[in-house]
């Protein structure tokens, strides 16, 4: 019989396999309407390549040209026809100015008839990028507004009118040509205008809120930052459209069939979970306390992105937080257990999922010595799954549709 972990980890892989855009992009372009002259892709994000890679295979020779950008060591290789480059991420830096002159260069010239096909994924945000400023400025301006607290919300705001490219301005580059937009989703309510800070949606938000989102945040930014807030962005784009392919609801449904699949009897109980991931973990740990008496085997599933204050990414990521903070309730738990993990495989700066723990998790802590809030509070949240075997690993997927987390009760 396959232990705990091992069903956590089939899961994990039998829905990321679901959500992966070798699957999505099939059924995208077999529905999608092409235009009769030249087709150019374009895609960005850290799933730019197998998105990429599936766009090759199902068009074939169809393709004239294309363009990939996605983060360091996210290309696996060539690609018929598409030139690979890879740039900064989560920050931008000089490579993604020089791929987004690449991405502007290549849209240039095409008539009514042809077609430029743009492949998004998470990370397009900081992989496409032309700012409208010297790129220290906006390095400076960007790491000001997250230590200040700014939302992603607000950062987006700021983000669209310090960018050439960004709040629909790329479409309006690749005009008269139109615009056929493919998008995996790592944003909550899929939003196409968030998703990569909208580089061919519409911009809803206005120059008053631009301003006076900016002036709270950052009341001392330079008058060349202020002057661009007062720039608006289009507002209507009537070459471009756009269709998510892939997101965190595909990948729970994708999950709560593997599930049952393993025998458990499988409760959705959200796939909009936006919260601090310790609390998370809590109350996916007392749910499990509350169905203890149960004699059916049963699994309680959410998915979204929780989030993990950190300094150091590199020592752990919100799925590991959340799993580690479930840990002292489900001490003793018979046969009880939690897992929490990234779609991409990776979860903050390290090389796992995320993390696992169950009924023996807590003991193994203490008789090595680690203490559950100590490891919460001071980046130490992958050293301690890492003591318990607690780490999931699914290398890099290609896929990027925010997480998965559920508690296990086998009987």
């Amino acid at each position: 019989m396959s232990t705990l972990k091992d069903d956590a980890l089939y899961v994990v892989k039998a829905a990321v396999a679901q959500a992966h855009p070798r699957q999505t992009m099939r059924q995208a372009l077999d529905d999608l309407r092409l235009y009769g002259g030249r087709l150019r892709v374009i895609a960005i994000g850290t799933a730019a390549w197998d998105m990429a890679e599936a766009a090759a295979g199902i068009l074939g020779n169809r393709i004239e040209c294309g363009l990939v950008i996605t983060s360091y060591g996210g290309s696996r290789g060539a690609l018929a026809r598409m030139n690979v480059m890879e740039a900064g991420y989560p920050v931008p830096d000089v490579n993604s100015v020089r791929a987004t002159d690449a991405a502007i260069a290549l849209v240039q010239g095409l008539g009514v008839e042809d077609t430029v096909l743009m492949l998004i994924s998470g990370g397009g945000s900081s992989l496409l990028e032309k700012p409208l400023i010297p790129l220290p400025l906006y390095a400076t301006t960007m790491s000001a507004l997250m230590h200040c607290g700014a939302d992603i919300r607000q950062t987006n705001l700021i983000r669209k009118r310090l960018s050439a490219v960004k709040g629909g301005r790329f479409a309006k580059l690749c005009a008269p040509a139109g615009v056929l937009g493919l998008l995996l989703s790592d944003v909550m309510g899929d939003a196409p205008e968030v998703i990569a800070s909208g580089p061919i949606s519409p911009d809803p938000t206005t120059v008053q809120e631009a301003e006076g989102t900016l002036l709270r945040l950052l009341p001392d930014a330079p008058e060349v930052i202020r002057a661009l807030m007062r720039r608006e962005t289009p507002k209507a784009l009537t070459n471009a459209e756009t269709r998510v392919i892939g997101n965190v609801s595909l990948l729970v449904r994708s999950a709560a069939h593997a599930l049952q699949r393993l025998g458990y009897e499988t409760v959705v109980l959200s796939d909009r979970l936006s919260c601090d991931a310790a609390e998370a973990g809590r109350f996916l740990a007392a749910i499990a306390l509350s169905h203890q008496q149960d004699n059916r085997s049963v699994a309680f599933l959410v998915g979204g992105q929780t989030a993990f204050c950190t300094a150091d990414p590199a020592a752990g990521g919100r799925n590991m937080a959340l799993a580690l903070a479930a840990a002292p309730l489900l001490d003793g738990l018979r046969d009880t257990a939690l897992f929490a993990a990234a779609s991409d495989g990776l979860d903050g700066a390290t090389d796992a999922a995320g993390g696992y723990v169950d009924h023996r998790t807590a003991g193994r802590l203490r008789a090595a010595g680690i203490e559950i809030p100590e490891a919460l509070g001071n980046q130490g949240v992958l050293r301690a799954l890492r003591a318990t075997d607690g780490l999931l690993y699914t290398g890099p997927t290609g896929a990027r549709v925010n997480d998965i987390a559920a508690v296990l009760i086998r009987r």
